[in-house]
């Protein structure tokens, strides 16, 4: 074989390198058309066009707002002008549209832009310098730009490199991704290879646990700010999973591809995490929302095309993905049942196929609730305060904000002050470090040692998840205040009659109007059963209720008008400076009247409810659950003791005579093992669990090792078997 001399091999060379070039000049040619085409699914609406065109002015604005406001109050109603500008970009280039490749409308465009590049608004809110602005320019450019003005285009190239890696708004978290984002499609846009190599670098990377820190948490909710409040379904989903699924499908099948292993991760806490925090994985769960819940919204399913990525992208876990999309396109009905506590954010969710709950919690380690940046939730102080959300439909506290009563959030006990206190108090530490759940996938209990930072009150809140109910308990109910203390049942949109049981009384539908219901045995209210176990006095209403969006937030710009909804809210009003007061009552979703009044011979039972112990026996399904909030023994309904030698949270599961399993968790987090001694000889069977038996006692103590780390205050299940 003859040998290519060096005057050949240079040559050589030189081709394959100018080949690799264009292949990878190709590429990113590729990844801009993909872009491109996705700004362009848009369809156009004729009578918004001519909308738009005939609010704007001869210099370009838009004389509806006001251009000379920037605080951050205002909302930055600039941002309508550049994604109009946007919107007349899709219709100069989408061939379908009526103003496909029209002069007249390039014209303007071109004016309105001029308009703004002249002028560069920078609002006072960093969020709209970063990324509103400077995404909307680059959309425009990608759009049009080759057909902008040279001189335009070049004016806007600073404004929209204020979205740059060292902008304050791209640290960790889901703002990263979205400015690196930017950046990318604007060296899409001017063709810079080099800088894109380096921006899709950061977004690759960016799927990744960050606990502790901004970011992804090992349970898989999501922190975007150093104060650990719940962002899963905020910033953790369209900012963060969203984009860099965005991302992931541009590159796909080019030299750019991510890792399988980040988006395999990407799909763990979209089903883990972010599914499991919304109604059936299909619609907005009001208890994970902080500020936003003071902004009007719109009830819908939430989008697919996150999905559809993902189903491109990797065939990992696709059932569940399929299943996720097929229930958001209204195909089936829901199928899953699961419980999950999310320890590293304290919120626990329950979902049933018909039924969806959740309790929202705060300790030393979290904060309660986010700050009210830049206007929108200024009455949220309470929010967290054990918050328990019911929802059948998912629509049930639509929009109810505007007339809400802000210190009676259904499941919480709050102080009824004469007014919240202000804005800027709203954001605090707790005050307690016994804030946790045990779960086994299916059941669980909750516990919470609660004191208010706001007020001082105190209580020990419990929930007791079994299948088809729950149970809600209250004890040592303290307040040295001078303002009654309540614990509300539930606060909702009235969505009809109102049925109720009182000792010695017939049922009867409760009027409309303000009511005080003694001896309450049961109420009953749009499939919804709740039973009095102790046939309490309890406050209703189920009236009409007025306020309006704007007596919510301090954004400038909101609706006065007034908003009229009828709502029911049940509560328990435990009178002024209580002492040791409590409450319990049964939560019965998807239930009849029929079934709720037959509850009481369920043998359904609580074994305690003071400030050391919390306790339900549910005996259809063998199952204990406790909330030890010392160590101490519990009597269980067979006349046999359970004990343990810690604070903790425990479900007993029995199967006939025999102990079948145990699932503990250590809401302190300051333990290495549980130790808990049940009746019986038996025996672990697995590493995590050691059994000794006691003769003199005749009972066995059994050591379970608890997660450690970033996985303390997980739960940890384990299987029992009996002594041979």
């Amino acid at each position: 074989m003859r040998l290519p001399t060096t005057g050949t091999i240079l040559p050589v060379l030189f081709l394959l390198l100018l080949q690799s070039f264009t292949s990878l000049e190709s590429e990113l040619e590729t990844i801009r058309k993909r872009v491109v085409a996705e700004l362009m699914t848009t369809s156009i609406s004729e009578e918004r066009v001519k909308d738009i065109l005939q609010r704007m002015d001869t210099d370009g604005s838009f004389p509806e707002i006001d251009y000379q406001d920037l605080s951050r109050t205002a909302g930055f109603p600039h941002r309508h002008h550049t994604s109009d500008l946007v919107y007349l970009a899709k219709a100069y280039t989408i061939p379908s549209s009526p103003y496909y490749q029209d002069p007249e409308l390039k014209e303007k465009i071109t004016l309105s832009l001029k308009y703004w590049v002249e002028n560069d608004f920078v609002g006072d809110n960093w969020h709209n310098n970063q990324i509103t602005t400077p995404t909307n320019l680059v959309n425009l450019m990608l759009l049009m730009g080759d057909e902008l003005p040279e001189d335009l285009v070049e004016k806007a190239q600073p404004i929209i490199g204020r979205a740059h890696m060292e902008a304050s708004g791209a640290r960790p978290s889901g703002d990263r991704i979205v400015i690196a984002g930017i950046l990318a499609k604007n060296m899409l846009f001017t063709r810079n290879k080099e800088a894109f190599d380096e921006v899709i670098s950061i977004i690759a990377n960016e799927i990744k646990f960050a606990t502790g820190k901004r970011g992804m948490q090992h349970d898989y909710s999501f922190h975007h700010r150093e104060d650990r409040v719940n962002n899963t379904t905020s910033y953790g989903y369209g900012k963060y999973a969203n984009a860099f699924g965005e991302w992931a499908d541009y590159v796909a099948g080019t030299s750019y591809a991510f890792d399988k292993d980040r988006i395999n991760q990407l799909v763990d806490y979209y089903l883990d995490g972010v599914y499991k925090q919304l109604v059936y994985g299909i619609y907005e769960d009001i208890s994970v929302k902080n500020r936003s819940i003071s902004n009007q919204s719109s009830f819908h399913p939430e989008g697919t095309e996150e999905i559809k990525r993902l189903l491109r992208s990797t065939d990992y876990r696709n059932e569940e993905l399929e299943e996720i999309l097929r229930l958001r396109k209204g195909e089936i009905s829901p199928t899953q049942a699961f419980a999950k506590f999310f320890w590293q954010t304290e919120h626990f969710v329950l979902q049933r196929p018909d039924f969806y709950t959740t309790v929202r919690l705060f300790s030393t380690r979290n904060r309660n609730m986010e700050k009210p940046y830049n206007g929108p939730g200024i009455t949220t102080h309470h929010r967290a305060d054990g918050t328990n959300y019911l929802q059948l439909k998912g629509n049930e506290y639509h929009d109810i904000w505007p007339v809400y009563d802000w210190q009676k959030i259904s499941g919480t006990t709050i102080l009824q002050k004469p007014e919240l206190h202000g804005p800027d108090a709203i954001q605090l530490d707790g005050l307690t470090d016994f804030v946790g759940a045990a779960e086994d996938g299916y059941f669980g209990a909750v516990g919470f040692d609660f004191i208010s930072p706001h007020d001082g009150t105190k209580a020990k809140k419990g929930w007791f998840f079994f299948d088809r109910v729950y149970v809600c308990l209250g004890a040592g109910i303290v307040s040295d205040k001078p303002y009654p203390v309540a614990t509300t049942v539930d606060q909702v949109l009235l969505r009809g009659p109102i049925r109720v049981q009182q000792v010695g009384a017939a049922a009867r539908q409760l009027p409309e109007g303000e009511h005080e219901l003694k001896n309450l045995e049961w109420l009953y209210h749009d499939g919804v059963g709740y039973w009095f176990p102790n046939q309490p006095t309890l406050s209703v209403k189920n009236q009409v209720e007025t306020g309006s969006w704007a007596d919510i937030t301090d954004q400038k710009n909101v609706s006065t008008e007034k908003i009229r909804k009828k709502v029911l809210t049940a509560y328990f009003d435990h009178g002024i400076r209580p002492e040791e007061a409590g409450y319990a009552y049964v939560v019965a979703p998807r239930t009849s009247i029929e079934e709720l009044a037959s509850l009481p011979q369920s043998g359904l039972e609580i074994l305690a409810n003071n400030q050391s112990l919390q306790a339900v026996h549910h005996p259809g399904l063998e199952q204990t659950q406790a909330v030890f909030y010392a160590a101490g023994s519990l009597s269980l309904t067979d006349g046999t003791t359970v004990a343990v030698d810690q604070p903790g949270i425990v479900l007993v599961r029995k199967d006939g005579e025999f102990f079948q399993s145990l699932t503990v968790s250590d809401p302190l987090r300051s333990k290495e093992v549980f130790v808990i001694h049940l009746p019986g000889h038996y025996e672990g069977t697995s590493e995590d669990v050691t059994a000794a038996w006691n003769w003199s006692t005749g009972s066995t103590r059994i050591t379970i090792k608890l997660p450690q780390k970033v996985y303390a205050g997980k739960s940890i299940t384990v299987a029992l078997r009996p002594h041979n």
